[in-house]
């Protein structure tokens, strides 16, 4: 199953680092569209994706735009995508609208931030109308915090009932494990990083992280370093992030930053971890946030953070406890919270500590994953049941298999009749294997077909091996695929249907995986699309890839062509067995792929 990702700039595809291995473990198909940039191939090549290189301007064009859209369009017609997910405000609003004119059936914004919150006059209402037609186009919008989520809903950019954050909050979470784990780093790291931009062992260091432009509180950050500079004759500045043209601070403020001698400009690097290391807190006096990534990063590294009391900072900081939060454009306040951590090392230590062990419990990115992967789940689910045309068209299946079960069961019942008293009289009684095994939304029932093997055991009272249990007559119904014959009760009582994917055993519901388990959203049946394209001579990995597939694809024309497909296959006896089995190997787990090598 397809999924496109749409963002206005590749930078914005950092976010989804991991998350984009862990979807394509879970049966996805991974495809990427943004601006051109080096960014962008790097992205297609550190996790082994399809990526579409397609201008998106920042700024409202028109012309541009809906040339924008068109191209957009004519990808996914070609990709046919069953999710589009876009993110950011102008990758949110052409994506969504192109995903509609696309048909894409579920269609997600992702709101990661709101710009309109500290735009004024005729820019803000560009941006309101922005976000509300992709809030509105889509059919699930996500938040990255809930204090964002609130005020999207306070400005009427989208009903409570179709906005969500998943877990508490971020797009991805933080790899805190590994990437951001003070442990992971060297023990020189701290000292070669300092030793580069001439900074004292002993000094104290204050940090930011990200964006050199007025929204990030540059100005309040260069006012609040003039009051603490000469306080803390020792401390020192380290600035990693760029300048932008877009929302430019003021000469005297970037003059400040470029002539201190006690302010280190490390300029873009995207491998922060060494910088956080040399750090002893970090402090961003942002006007808007939607989350702030940069809080979970420098906590899960160990320092507390010095942020603004606004939405999205409020969701990643635990004032008092990870961190302090001051008044946004409020220099004074924001030199007395960096004076406090300053004056109070064991604090300092403290909050750092905290933050790490709240990072760790709520916002590991392998749980933020597996959350999203639900929704999309979900919203897959409520969109094939919510078609009216698949509505009509279950509503027949379910006549039609009842009528055609009665039908063979009557005339079949000679044929029934006769293997009855071959099984009967080559194996005994029982005559009838019967199982409980997961039917419809995992739902027990008890399945019954012929039974083709013997109870023969060993000296240990161990069931012997199939090919030793299974009789002559056994293997004439398995290669003739006889035995199932009575399962046309299961379909005339409801539990089945003629085609689905096959019913197993109970004890496998505990090992599939999410994407594995949708295989329940249909009825079982008595043959399937798996069963016409490998059968057991398929990997338990591929058969469940091939359910999932008939679930998001059922037709009753795809249920006509297998059936067809069936018919052709019993008499070629194509998949009966399993390798090296009579019949299929237990199905024992999926190995992730990021553990598949080891």
């Amino acid at each position: 199953m397809k999924l496109l990702h749409i963002t206005t700039v590749p930078e914005s595809l950092i976010f989804l680092k991991g998350q984009i291995g862990y979807m394509k473990a879970q049966g996805f198909e991974i495809r990427a569209l943004s601006s051109p940039g080096e960014r962008l191939d790097q992205f297609a090549q550190s996790e082994s994706i399809q990526v579409k290189s397609l201008s998106i301007f920042r700024k409202i064009s028109p012309w541009k735009d809906l040339w924008t859209i068109a191209q957009i369009f004519k990808y996914i017609r070609i990709e046919k995508p069953k999710i589009v997910h876009s993110h950011t405000p102008k990758g949110g609003l052409l994506g969504t609208i192109s995903a509609l004119l696309g048909m894409v059936p579920v269609r997600i914004y992702h709101i990661h931030g709101l710009p309109l919150m500290t735009a004024k006059g005729f820019k803000r209402q560009i941006l309101w109308w922005s976000e509300k037609i992709a809030c509105s186009l889509a059919t699930q919008v996500l938040c990255v915090s809930s204090s964002i989520r609130e005020v999207a809903i306070e400005e009427g950019l989208c009903p409570p009932n179709k906005i969500k954050v998943l877990l508490r909050g971020s797009c991805n979470g933080v790899d805190a494990m590994e990437r951001f784990n003070p442990k992971s780093l060297p023990s020189t790291t701290r000292t070669n990083i300092r030793q580069q931009y001439e900074i004292p062992d002993k000094a104290l260091v204050l940090g930011f992280v990200g964006r050199l432009v007025r929204d990030k509180g540059i100005h309040e950050l260069v006012d609040a370093w003039k009051l603490v500079r000469d306080e803390f004759p020792s401390l020192h500045l380290l600035i990693v992030g760029f300048f932008e043209s877009k929302d430019p601070i003021f000469p005297d403020a970037k003059s400040v930053l470029e002539e201190d001698p006690r302010i280190h400009l490390v300029g873009k690097n995207w491998e922060t971890p060494p910088f956080y290391s040399a750090m002893d807190l970090l402090v961003l006096p942002t006007y808007r946030e939607g989350f702030g990534n940069v809080f979970l990063e420098a906590a899960a590294m160990e320092l507390p953070v010095v942020a603004t009391q606004i939405p999205g900072c409020i969701d990643a900081i635990d004032n008092n406890t990870t961190g302090l939060l001051v008044p946004p454009q409020d220099p004074v306040a924001l030199k007395t919270a960096i004076s406090h951590y300053l004056l109070n090392s064991d604090t300092r230590l403290q909050h750092g500590s905290a933050g790490r062990e709240r990072v760790l419990e709520q916002f590991r990115q392998e749980a933020i994953w597996e959350a999203l992967h639900k929704e999309y789940c979900r919203l897959l689910a409520e969109k094939n049941n919510s078609n009216p045309m698949r509505f009509i068209q279950i509503i027949f299946k379910y006549i039609l298999d009842k009528i055609v079960a009665t039908f063979l069961l009557i005339l079949l019942s000679p044929a029934i009749l006769v293997l009855y008293f071959a099984v009967l009289f080559s194996m005994g009684r029982p005559v009838f294997f019967q199982q409980q095994r997961p039917g419809y939304q995992g739902k027990i029932f008890k399945f019954c077909k012929f039974r083709t093997m013997t109870d023969a055991r060993d000296s240990n009272d161990n069931l012997l091996p199939d090919e030793q249990r299974l009789t002559a007559v056994g293997q004439f119904l398995r290669h003739s695929s006889l035995d199932e014959l009575p399962q046309l009760w299961n379909v005339l009582k409801g539990d089945m249907s003629f085609v689905g994917p096959r019913p197993l055993l109970v004890e496998y519901l505990d090992l599939y995986t999410p994407e594995q388990a949708r295989r329940h959203q249909v009825k079982p049946g008595i043959t399937g699309w798996a069963q016409v394209n490998g059968r057991n001579a398929l990997s338990w990995e591929k058969k469940f890839e091939l359910d999932v597939w008939y679930v998001d694809n059922w037709s009753l024309w795809l249920d006509l062509k297998i059936l067809m497909l069936t018919v052709i296959k019993v008499f070629k006896k194509e998949g009966i067995s399993g390798q090296g089995h009579v019949t299929m190997s237990k199905f024992k787990g999926t190995i992730p792929s990021n553990q598949s090598s080891s």
